[in-house]
This record gives C-alpha cells, structure tokens and sequence, in this order.
C-alpha cells in the first residue's frame, strides 16, 4: 500500500485481500496505514500457503526502498491503485 504521493510503503500480509484494503481505505483501524494516508494497492502477491506469504513479507520489509520501487515499477509502473473497479459493498 502507498499514500497519494508515492513516498509511504506498507507492505502486510492478510488471508483476506479485498477486505484488508478496504479497511485500510476506510481506516477502521487506527495505525500505520491511517497515519501516513496509505490508501492505494500498488502491488501485491498471492501465495497458498500462508508460512510463505509471510517468509515473502519478511524478505520485502528487509529489503531497501530501490528493490521495493524496482519491483512495484516492473508491474505497476504507472503506480496505479489495483483496487480501482473494486466493489466493496459487500464487506
């Protein structure tokens, strides 16, 4: 997740995509997301298993701010919201 200007990371991991974005644009919970208006999905990874989802979240909180920027432009180079489109209603 990102902020409006691109210069706030967050990265997290969740069993529940689609509702743990939502929760962050609505900031139900008060926190690092809600304080620094990290509001737009700019990447994200799906895994099976959740032992490797967060091994992988490890490896990215450990890695320098380039590789997280090198790896979110080879997909999202326009840093655009994934989420735009989403419907949320149903939460």
């Amino acid at each position: 997740m990102s902020n409006t200007y691109n210069n706030v990371l967050y990265i997290g991991v969740t069993s529940y995509l689609k509702k743990r974005v939502y929760q962050h644009k609505t900031k139900k919970f008060k926190g690092f997301t809600t304080r620094y208006n990290c509001e737009k999905l700019v990447y994200f990874e799906e895994f099976l298993d959740m032992n490797e989802a967060i091994a992988r979240e490890k490896q990215l909180k450990k890695g320098n701010r380039k590789r997280k920027n090198n790896l979110i432009e080879k997909e999202n180079p326009k840093w655009e919201d994934l989420s735009d489109g989403w419907i949320f209603d149903v939460l």
